[in-house]
């Protein structure tokens, strides 16, 4: 049964109670004077705070059923990246271009056998959609991103929680995980736009330089096309040297078992540490009129969800930054090897892609401002320039043999003085050996001989205090 609704005491009009206690919820008013049992009894509800308690259980455990793992709504960030990624263009990959994917992969193969002691892959080469390209990728964004989510949902929900006046938190009880699934799904949704947006500007499955996925070898035809927009080059020289990249990024994945680890484990442990302020939300928060979509939406794109870095978060990024500069270095240097007196075009390539990695593109700003960390290597110059000297120094073999372990990769000094880098790890190299060899003498009892002094050489012990030893004549001189 409905009620006519009672005009306010103002001569204002009336006023869904509802809306109201939301427009106070997220606006400046604050929540003083609102009745919990006239909202409950306006929205039909039981005025009983046990029963209402009761509700709000049933309710959040339909929405933990929906939401999935956690309080992030991973499968809508999927869906969403999804439907971003299908707002452009998105054909499927035509049997034509998986064939041309594949057969450029495997002479890129053949070209890196001449520049690097990494055996080949023996992966086949595919060619994928951007939706296919997300399908791939998704579960690693989740890893990666999950830490700072986390951390998202629990501040909107601890923000608007802290708004609830006393008697309303007794009678939400156990519903605050409904409102970190509130933050969750705000979240996802950006999330999965970021996401979407990124797979329109990919190339290939290693093209940010992170390993997204594990043992695959691939190239988005289409990105291709757009990439290769406005260099005036013929697009298969285009596909092939994206190729060479993707099948170098593959090998050193493949050969060097702990990067990959070390990589996701080093930006898992950045984003463990990264928080939300807090009051950031609650200041947006006064500005949102909740029966305007568009002022909420307004204040998710104003970056009210951006991540704050402490000084140990920047000197784990400037960690970070050095290896996926290191890894890039790589791939720069042996593709421009293995496409120098092949591929006419590979110059002109190379810079293009160096300018590309350096700027980013606009869905890499937009998960950069998202979770607070940018996968562009600032320094790919200087390290391709380190990799260069020390193949010319070492040769492929000596230059490979960087990768056998993290505690032998170069660090932000090295990248500084490239060219000094070597002199510097020999010296190293050097003084561990020292180390070592004389390890290896004490323990093989090397230090357990007679010091100078010590028993005479026939065995004999030397003489006693007061004792004259037979072979000292007392300084008499001799009878010659």
């Amino acid at each position: 049964m409905t009620t006519p609704d009672k005009p306010h005491g103002n001569g204002e009009e009336p006023q869904d109670p509802l809306a109201e206690l939301f427009a106070k919820l997220m606006g400046g008013e604050g929540l003083e004077g609102v009745d919990p049992a006239e909202i409950a009894k306006a929205a039909g509800l039981p005025e009983d705070p046990a029963l209402l308690q009761q509700m709000f259980q049933q309710v959040q455990s339909m929405m933990m059923s929906s939401a999935g793992d956690g309080p992030v709504n991973w499968q809508l960030a999927h869906d969403h990246a999804r439907r971003t990624a299908a707002s452009t263009s998105d054909p499927s990959v035509s049997a034509t271009q998986n064939r041309e994917v594949d057969e450029a992969l495997r002479l890129a193969e053949l070209w890196l056998d001449n520049v690097t002691d990494f055996p080949s892959t023996g992966l086949i080469g595919r060619g994928w959609s951007r939706a296919e390209w997300i399908e791939a990728t998704m579960a690693t964004w989740r890893r990666l991103t999950e830490p700072v989510a986390n951390s998202v949902s629990t501040a909107l929900s601890t923000a608007i929680s802290e708004q609830l006046p006393e008697e309303m938190k007794g009678m939400l009880g156990g519903a605050t995980s409904m409102l970190q699934n509130m933050g969750g799904a705000i979240f996802g949704m950006q999330l999965g736009a970021a996401i979407g947006a990124l797979s329109g500007e990919v190339v290939s499955a290693s093209d940010i330089g992170v390993p997204l996925v594990d043992l695959e070898m691939a190239l988005l035809p289409a990105n291709v096309v757009k990439f290769g927009e406005g260099l005036g080059l013929p697009e298969g020289d285009v596909r092939l040297y994206l190729a060479v990249r993707e099948a170098a990024h593959a090998r050193l994945f493949m050969h060097v078992p702990w990067l990959r680890a070390h990589l996701l484990g080093t930006i898992e442990d950045y984003a463990r540490g990264i928080h939300i302020d807090i009051s950031k939300i609650e200041e947006v928060a006064r500005d949102v009129d909740p029966r305007n979509p568009e002022s909420l939406q307004e204040a998710l794109q104003g970056g009210v969800f951006t991540p704050e870095r402490t000084p140990q978060q920047d000197a784990a990024l400037s960690k970070l930054e050095t290896a996926l500069a290191l890894v890039e270095g790589w791939v720069d240097e042996l593709t421009a090897a293995a496409t120098d007196g092949v591929l006419p075009s590979a110059p002109a390539l190379r810079e293009a892609v160096r300018r590309r990695r350096a700027t980013g593109g606009p869905a890499e700003h937009a998960f950069a401002s998202l979770v607070g960390l940018e996968l562009r290597p600032r320094r790919l110059r200087d390290a391709a320039q380190l990799w260069a000297s020390l193949t010319a120094e070492r040769g492929a073999d000596g230059r490979d043999a960087i990768w056998r372990h993290p505690d032998l990769l170069p660090n932000a000094e090295d990248l500084d003085d490239p060219t000094g880098f070597s002199a510097r790890r020999s010296a190293a190299e050097a003084q561990e050996n020292e180390v070592d060899a004389a390890l290896a003498k004490l323990l093989a009892g090397g230090f357990d001989a007679p010091a100078e002094g010590g028993p005479n050489e026939a065995g004999g012990e030397p003489p006693q205090e007061g004792e004259q030893d037979p072979d000292d004549d007392g300084g008499k001189p001799s009878a010659s």
